[in-house]
C-alpha cells in the first residue's frame, strides 16, 4: 500500500472540506456541473465513477464466472440482507428518530417525508460504488460483478413493491431511464471496456503472462481511480455545499439514522460471511453493497413522488454525503480484520 492510499481517509476528509467551501464561493460553477445531466444521473460524476470502476472490470476473468454457482454463501447473504433485511431496518430506524427521539427537534410535519426518504435508500443496494470498494478490499472482481448483476436483476422486480409497502402508497413509478442508465453506464460500458482491455493485454499470450500482465495494467492505472474517487467527493460536497451551512442541524440529524444503518448491516452481512466462512474476498464486496446505496435511484423516485425541495429528497441527497466517509471506514475495518477469515478460495 503506497503512502497516498495509506492516508486516503485524510485526503477524502480535505477533499470534503474542499468541496463544501467551493460549493458556497464558487455555486455557479457546481450549479453548471449539476446541469449536466439525463434522467437524474449527473454526466460528469459518471464519468468519475467509470474511471473508478474500470480497473475493477479489466480484471474480470469471464473464464472463471462458470465456477461461482459452487459457491453460493456470498450471494445468500448479498440478497437477505440486501432485500428481505436491509429495507426493513431502515423503516423502523425512521420511525424511531423522526416519530420518537427527534420529534422535538424537526418540523412534526416533515417527520413522514423523512422516513420516506429513508425508505427509498433502504431499498435500493449500491450498483456502481461497490465496485471500488470491493477493488479497495482486494474482492474478487468475478464474483463482485455477479453479485451486482444479481442484485440489478431483483431491483428491477423489487424495488417497487418494497416501496409501496413500507410507504403504504400503491402509485410507484419506477424511473426506468434512471434505473437502466446508471446500469449502463456502471457495470455493461465499463464492463465491455474492461473485457476489450484484457483482450488486448492478453492476445497471444498464456494464461500466466495475461493474469501478469492484466496485474501490471491495473496497478498502473489504480492512482486515477483513486483520483476519480476524491474528485467525485468535491463534486458531491460542491452540489451541496450551501445546503450543509444552511441547514447543518437537520443534515446531522438525518445522517444519525443513515450511519447507524449503514454499520448495522455491514455487521450483520460481514459477521453472516465470517460464521459461514466465506472468504475474505468475497465477505468484504458482499456487506459493502447491502452497506451502500444507488442513490441516482432513491434521489430520482423521491423527486418524482414528493418534489424536487422534499424532505425526502433531501434525505437521499444526505445519504450521498454520509456514504463515502463511512464506507472508507469500513474498508479500513475490513482490510484490518482480513486475518480473521478463511484465504481466497
Amino acid at each position: 500500500m503506497t503512502l497516498f492510499e495509506r492516508y486516503l481517509s485524510l485526503w477524502v476528509a480535505l477533499c470534503i472540506v474542499t468541496g463544501i467551501l467551493l460549493g458556497n464561493l464558487a455555486p455557479g460553477l457546481f450549479q453548471t456541473v449539476a446541469s449536466w445531466e439525463y434522467a437524474s444521473v449527473n454526466l460528469a460524476v459518471a464519468i468519475l465513477i467509470w474511471a473508478m470502476v474500470y480497473p475493477m472490470m479489466v480484471a474480470v476473468d469471464f473464464a472463471s464466472l462458470r465456477g461461482i454457482h459452487r459457491r453460493p454463501k456470498g450471494l445468500i447473504i448479498t440478497i437477505v440482507v440486501n432485500w428481505l433485511v436491509k429495507p426493513f431496518t431502515m423503516a423502523a430506524l425512521g420511525v424511531l428518530f423522526f416519530k420518537w427521539l427527534f420529534v422535538d427537534l424537526i418540523d412534526p410535519a416533515n417527520a413522514d417525508q423523512y422516513i420516506a426518504g429513508l425508505i427509498l435508500l433502504g431499498a435500493a443496494p449500491c450498483t456502481a460504488m461497490v465496485f471500488v470498494w470491493s477493488y479497495l478490499t482486494k474482492g474478487d472482481a468475478n464474483y463482485t460483478l455477479v453479485q451486482v448483476s444479481l442484485n440489478d436483476v431483483i431491483m428491477v422486480f423489487a424495488f417497487a413493491p418494497i416501496v409501496a409497502l413500507l410507504l403504504g402508497v400503491t402509485d410507484i413509478e419506477v424511473p426506468w431511464q434512471t434505473l437502466l442508465l446508471s446500469v449502463g453506464l456502471y457495470v455493461v460500458i465499463p464492463l465491455a471496456a474492461g473485457m476489450a482491455t484484457r483482450h488486448v493485454l492478453g492476445r497471444g499470450k498464456p494464461a500466466e503472462q495475461e493474469a501478469a500482465a492484466v496485474e501490471r495494467f491495473t496497478g498502473a492505472v489504480k492512482p486515477f481511480s483513486i483520483l476519480g474517487l476524491l474528485a467525485t467527493v468535491i463534486l458531491l460536497f460542491g452540489f451541496q455545499g450551501n445546503v450543509i451551512v444552511e441547514q447543518p442541524l437537520l443534515i446531522a440529524l438525518i445522517a444519525v439514522p443513515l450511519i447507524i444503518q449503514s454499520y448495522g448491516i455491514f455487521v450483520v452481512a460481514y459477521g453472516a460471511a465470517w460464521a459461514w466462512r466465506v472468504p475474505h474476498n468475497v465477505a468484504a464486496p458482499c456487506a459493502l453493497i447491502g452497506t451502500s446505496n444507488f442513490f441516482e435511484l432513491a434521489v430520482a423516485v423521491a423527486i418524482g413522488l414528493f418534489g424536487l425541495n422534499s424532505g425526502a429528497a433531501l434525505v437521499t441527497v444526505v445519504g450521498v454525503l454520509v456514504e463515502v466517509p463511512v464506507m472508507l471506514s469500513l474498508v479500513a475495518f475490513a482490510n484490518g480484520t482480513r486475518r480473521h477469515f478463511t484465504a481466497a478460495e
